[in-house]
């Protein structure tokens, strides 16, 4: 039974951006999609995001793949990092993820909140063992996340790497007229992972 999970950017909701559409497309492709609403979305906790995720989640094995965007990508690695040796999801799509708190972008305003993601380190290397493949996508004028992370992303977890031009963060205001409400390059991601 091939499923998917979609887990949605600090002060997301499970109808914002691209994940609607996402999801349709997947559902047309017979996948079995699941967007949880997080919660306390405006200050998101490391373990009840954790909670909520190993929730929807059950049983992992390889027929299921994670999508993951903005704090959604620390939460499934997160996941992944407490899953004993014997258990592996398909894959995962992290979306404007990254690998550390991000304090030193000024353009994040609340500085409190990320923190509590990272009170320790993040065990790459186990990580990489629990997915059968990782991809990252990221916007080359993103205002949060540098392209640094997706170079992480590359060494440490061996993540094919797409980088999109002008996308920003993936959410809200993409440019003057649109926001991002579709998002293709995910679905093409996960139909390339199953097959």
């Amino acid at each position: 039974m091939k499923r998917t999970i979609i887990i949605h950017c600090w002060e997301g909701y499970p109808e914002y951006c691209w994940y609607p559409s996402v999801a349709r497309e997947l559902e047309s492709r017979g996948f079995i999609v699941t967007v949880p609403e997080m919660p306390e979305t405006e200050r998101p906790q490391l373990a009840s995001w954790l909670s909520k995720l190993a929730e929807a989640v059950g049983q992992p094995d390889e027929e299921l793949y994670l999508i993951g965007h903005s704090v959604g990508c620390i939460t499934i690695l997160r996941y992944l990092e407490s899953l004993p040796a014997d258990q592996k999801v398909g894959g995962v799509i992290l979306v404007a993820g990254f690998v550390d708190d991000l304090s030193y972008m000024d353009s994040i305003e609340d500085k409190t909140v990320l923190p509590n993601f990272f009170q320790t380190s993040l065990d790459l290397e186990h990580i990489k063992s629990r997915a059968k493949k990782f991809v990252a996508i990221h916007s080359d004028n993103d205002p949060y996340v540098e392209l640094k992370h997706a170079d992480i992303f590359k060494e440490k977890l061996n993540a094919k790497i797409i980088v999109k031009h002008g996308m920003k963060h993936f959410s809200g205001e993409v440019d003057d007229e649109k926001s991002c409400t579709e998002l293709p390059d995910v679905v093409e991601v996960i139909e390339k992972m199953y097959e």
